[in-house]
């Protein structure tokens, strides 16, 4: 049996890379509706607008799931509870494909993805308690490499699966690979593992606290431009683009390939050039691409547009869990936990809001099929930077 290392140690390499394929499961997860919508749509007989909202489901669940369930596990032995929360994923995904209609895989799906928003922050919150704080930062971004590593390979593969075999093989591989990680996770944390759990008076002193709240709105911002377009790349590539389903698959796994290389970069320079800075360049370049959508008429033009985005995207996302980390480490379980509920709040707001622009234009045809999206889409972004820099001089100030 593993027996837990000092809080302030080096964690060992397996365990952080468990911790990096458990996030990578849960990645795939979260992405496996978009990437496979195409399919889904078509199976279950929904529209593109009411599919997209199978993302806004999960997402708001995600949301209120993240700190209610970090507030009932505080207690809880990590290695339990990871392993818990992937086995959950594991079954959920397994159900989700044999679901006959879109009814009941809402239920499903709804259940399933609570198992999201206990993994990914509870696995941040220990890594950030293990990892000595001149590392801290450099640890989070590691393991949330994960997402990014999903971005590549998840969902390319989801859209390839989606398309040659049906969404529902796309769905079981996703429980395949998160059973996978549950006996990876068991194997290699230790026992004994329990971050300091949070009272309710420092529950109350983290949502009186202007800058860090601040700070967690910024994830929602960013997350709802990302989503207001991102939920419906698969429909726009086929629709606007005429892309064909190897082409969307090659499209996403490029999208995922420079997400990948953008948290890389991430991870070995942010303790060096500093979370709050990395945030506003990623959120900067994923704005960037939002303005540069309309050139992008074709497939290689869209390659080319999507990259200053993917850069920033799984960056962004990191480099917020380290920027929260580093600026309270005693309260990182709830600001860890809070900060993926923004994420998933983020993404259903967007989601929503796509869909809502799509449903809107419903008799169009091409880009206006889709409405003004990008422009919405740009809008947050750009709330989210000036956000984002307010929040930066508060913390600077409080220092």
């Amino acid at each position: 049996m593993n027996a837990a290392p000092a809080a302030g140690a080096e964690p060992a390499a397996a365990l952080r890379w468990s911790l990096l394929f458990g996030n990578f499961a849960i990645g795939c997860g979260v992405m496996v509706t978009a990437g496979s919508l195409n399919d889904l749509t078509r199976s279950l007989q929904v529209s593109v607008a009411v599919g997209g909202q199978l993302i806004t489901i999960a997402a708001v669940v995600m949301a209120l799931g993240a700190p209610l369930l970090a507030a009932v596990v505080g207690g809880w032995d990590r290695r339990r509870l990871l392993t818990l929360s992937l086995a959950w994923y594991a079954l959920g995904h397994g159900l989700s494909a044999l679901m006959p209609s879109y009814a009941s895989l809402i239920l499903v799906r709804a259940a399933c993805v609570l198992a999201a928003a206990v993994f990914t922050p509870q696995a941040a919150a220990s890594i950030a308690w293990l990892a000595a704080p001149a590392a801290r930062g450099r640890a989070i971004t590691f393991i949330f490499l994960g997402w990014s590593v999903a971005s590549v390979l998840g969902m390319p593969l989801h859209s390839f699966i989606g398309e040659t075999f049906g969404w529902r093989y796309a769905f079981g591989t996703v429980g395949v690979l998160a059973a996978i990680a549950a006996a990876w996770v068991w194997h290699e944390v230790p026992d004994g593992v329990r971050p300091p759990a949070m009272s309710l008076r420092s529950w109350q002193a983290v949502f009186s606290h202007p800058a860090l709240m601040a700070v967690v709105l910024v994830t929602a911002l960013a997350a709802a431009g990302q989503f207001t377009v991102f939920a419906y790349f698969a429909p726009y590539y086929r629709q606007v683009l005429g892309a064909s389903s190897a082409e969307t698959s090659l499209l996403f796994g490029w999208f995922g390939a420079f997400g990948l290389l953008g948290n890389l970069l991430l991870s070995r320079h942010v303790d060096r050039f500093g979370a709050s800075r990395a945030v506003a360049l990623a959120v900067a370049l994923m704005a960037v691409s939002m303005l540069l959508w309309p050139l992008a008429a074709s497939v290689p033009l869209m390659a080319l547009v999507i990259m200053p985005w993917a850069l920033g995207c799984f960056s962004c996302n990191s480099a917020q869990q380290a920027r929260l980390g580093q600026a309270a480490p005693a309260w990182a379980p709830a600001l860890m936990a809070l900060n993926s509920s923004a994420i998933y709040l983020g993404q259903a707001v967007g989601a929503a809001g796509g869909g809502a622009l799509v449903a809107a234009h419903s008799g169009e045809t091409g880009a206006a099929a889709f409405g003004s999206f990008h422009r919405v889409g740009f809008a947050w972004l750009i709330a989210a930077l000036a956000l984002s820099a307010w929040a930066s001089r508060r913390l600077h100030r409080h220092d």
